[in-house]
């Protein structure tokens, strides 16, 4: 059996093997990576992993976390906030353009990950062998994106909710504008974007929904059938199944709400099928 577990301060996922452990989903897991001995927790169970990637590295796990295991976790937090203030106070006394995010040691403080973001390339060759002389452990340099960073280190989104990121997001999926305007938003970036600066994420793992219930649908502009008449479609509630009709009289205009069910001739390609059996 194989798990899916994340890992380190910005959630990698990995992959492991149980062998003989046995693991549930939920259960904190010690794991031997490619990075070192790491703390993850179990998200995905695996009967068969297509490698598609040659590359994929597969780790083990080594046991479940015990209560040892939990104390030394605790223990390697507290001296990664120590840490995050030498690293801090050497970038700026080597005038490095970067904005420390957050340090994590591996379970065993072998190896120190330096989670940072920056506008430009940093040459940090000088800050790590200064690093590794005072922390005395192996530093590691990672670079991340604004999207990475505020799922490290959380917030509450637009919606009152703490981010989508830092619950059951596990991968990050292109957002585009289009998205937006499939969904019938406001096309205002200020009102689309998330805490990241970025295009809001749940507007890209909501598209394949919105997609589902506007299927049949009319498009905004055309002439639909309702039991007062014809009329234009002027909106699409696809959440409530509700559409809103524009009718014209004595060239005033009124507009109209209707459930879905009600409305006929919806799909222009069935229009198209009955003209050409007639």
């Amino acid at each position: 059996m194989i798990i899916a577990a994340t890992v380190r301060a910005i959630k990698n996922k990995v992959y492991a093997e149980t062998r003989t452990v046995e693991v549930k989903i939920g259960d904190k897991a010690l794991i031997d990576t490619e990075h070192g001995i790491e703390a993850g927790v179990v998200f995905e169970k695996i009967e068969k992993l297509e490698k598609t990637d040659k590359d994929l590295f597969v780790g083990k796990v080594i046991r479940i976390l015990n209560v040892e295991d939990e104390r030394k976790i605790g223990e390697n937090e507290n001296k990664a906030k120590e840490a995050f203030k030498v690293v801090e106070k050497k970038a700026a006394e080597y005038g490095l353009d970067m904005k420390l995010t957050r340090v994590q040691f591996t379970f065993d403080r072998s190896k120190l990950f330096v989670y940072y973001t920056s506008e430009s390339r940093v040459d940090f060759r000088e800050l790590i062998k200064d690093l590794g002389h005072r922390l005395k452990t192996r530093i590691q340099m990672v670079q991340i994106g604004v999207r990475d960073e505020s799922k490290m280190i959380g917030g509450i989104g637009i919606c009152g909710r703490a981010l989508c990121c830092c619950g059951f997001l596990k991968d990050f999926a292109s957002v585009t504008i289009d998205m937006a305007k499939d969904q019938d938003l406001s096309l205002n970036t200020a009102k689309l974007s998330g805490v990241c600066g970025r295009l809001l994420c749940c507007i890209a793992f909501e598209n394949d929904y919105y997609k589902e219930l506007k299927n049949g649908l009319p498009l905004i502009g055309e002439t639909v059938s309702t039991p007062n008449g014809k009329g234009k479609l002027a909106a699409i509630d696809c959440l409530r199944r509700i559409l809103t009709v524009e009718f014209v009289s004595r060239q005033e205009k009124e507009f109209k709400q209707f459930p879905v069910d009600v409305i006929k001739n919806l799909n222009p390609k069935d229009k198209k099928d009955q003209m050409e059996v007639k």
